[in-house]
């Protein structure tokens, strides 16, 4: 059994790491990460410059690839250059900082990375961890964050996932643990309708030209039943089954066009 193992904090980052301790005892595992921080960058691929792979030693000692992209970069380089052979999992994460609702998922790294493996068949987990110190979501290299119960819930699915496979229908899954958790049991849930309620800030540069940053605060409406309530109210560990066809009624769109 092989993992592939990407994310999009970085190939330095603490939850990578985590990532890999919590299957290594049972599949081989290839570490292949952007080299900087690349949250918020989505599906984003690489096609007009050349990319750099290095070689990093992890701080247990073991080898990982840097790749000088994107996390879809990462994962392009790793399942068609360094592993030999198509994986029988892939995990994206272990993400400092949940990936919830509907709004924003499609912009997140962490489910580029994890979209792009399942395109080609390959069951995949994407993983986040809950985190309320802000200021430690988009550091770049290691965090002091406990991520043993992240690692244990991980560890659980991935065996069910390489013992039984993805369900018909499922293309990848989206994990997100809490902060501070009251059971050892996963909760399934649909997405919810947003992560962030955006939050433009507008400052003035020395020359009186405005310029902006996009940021946001926590999108408090979600119900009972969504990955944002459970998660966040709830503290439950949340699954979200996810399939990457977007297509929608067909039927309805050709009675629409009459």
């Amino acid at each position: 059994m092989k993992a592939l193992i990407c994310n999009d904090d970085g190939i330095t980052a603490s939850g990578i790491l985590a990532a890999k301790k919590a299957v290594e005892e049972i599949c081989e595992t290839y570490v292949v990460a952007p080299e900087v921080q690349q949250s918020g960058i989505g599906h984003a691929l690489t096609l007009y410059e050349p990319l750099r792979v290095n070689e990093y030693t992890l701080r247990d000692g073991s080898k990982g690839y840097g790749v000088s992209g994107t996390p879809t970069d990462a994962v392009t380089i790793g399942l068609f250059e360094i592993i030999d052979e198509k994986p029988d999992l892939m995990i994206s994460g272990i993400n400092t900082g949940y990936n919830i609702g509907k709004a924003e998922l499609t912009t997140s790294g962490t489910l580029g990375a994890a979209i792009e493996a399942a395109t080609f068949g390959i069951p995949t987990i994407a993983i986040s961890k809950e985190v309320t110190q802000d200021h430690v979501k988009f550091e770049n290299g290691a965090v002091e964050i406990d991520f043993d119960f992240a690692g244990k819930m991980l560890n659980k699915i991935a065996k069910i996932i390489l013992k039984k496979g993805l369900p018909e229908g499922i293309d990848l899954i989206n994990v997100n643990i809490p902060e501070n958790p009251v059971y050892e049991e996963f909760e399934v849930v649909r997405l919810g309708e947003r992560m962030y309620t955006p939050v433009i800030d507008t400052r003035t540069d020395p020359r009186g030209k405005p310029y902006y940053w996009i940021g946001g605060e926590p999108y408090e409406l979600d119900e009972p039943g969504s990955d944002g309530y459970e998660l966040r109210k709830a503290q439950k560990t949340t699954v979200t089954p996810l399939k990457i066809d977007l297509t929608g009624d067909l039927s309805l769109l050709k009675e629409w066009l009459e």
